[in-house]
């Protein structure tokens, strides 16, 4: 069961300070939790791809950060959404070195390595969100 809205942080998403705060938000929530660093270096790095891909391709938008329990386990889920251009190959977003940009082509599959869960939400000329997750066992 993943918790309720009142329970979710949002961070915008506008500018290059906005991802630095997000990052600090993030870890903040995966040490309340209890995460090794390992895992906190994980998500935070996950993190910041995807805030920076939100902000040079999406033009913007928010992360949502979020504690979650579902089952024996808790964990951290991070929504990166935007109303940007939206993603017209998905499969090709998400091979290693594809950029559309100046960037080496790692964010999207490199995060999706470095969390537990991945999910990607696109529309063309609509928008994109991307849902990651983090667990660990009671």
């Amino acid at each position: 069961m993943i918790g309720n809205d009142v329970d979710v942080k949002v961070v915008p998403l506008r500018a290059d300070e906005d991802v630095v705060r997000m990052r600090q938000a993030v870890r903040e929530c995966l040490v309340s939790v209890g995460f090794s660093l390992i895992d906190q270096t994980k998500m935070i790095t996950a993190a910041s791809e995807l805030g920076r891909n939100t902000l040079r391709y999406g033009g913007g938008g928010e992360a949502h950060i979020q504690k979650v329990v579902e089952g024996g386990r808790r964990g951290v889920t991070l929504s990166f959404i935007d109303q940007g251009p939206g993603i017209v190959d998905v499969e090709l977003a998400l091979t290693d070195g594809y950029t559309t940009g100046n960037g080496m082509g790692l964010g999207l599959s490199g995060a999706r390595r470095l969390a537990d869960d991945f999910e990607l939400d696109t529309t063309p000329g609509v928008g994109t969100t991307v849902r990651i997750s983090k667990w660990k066992l009671f």
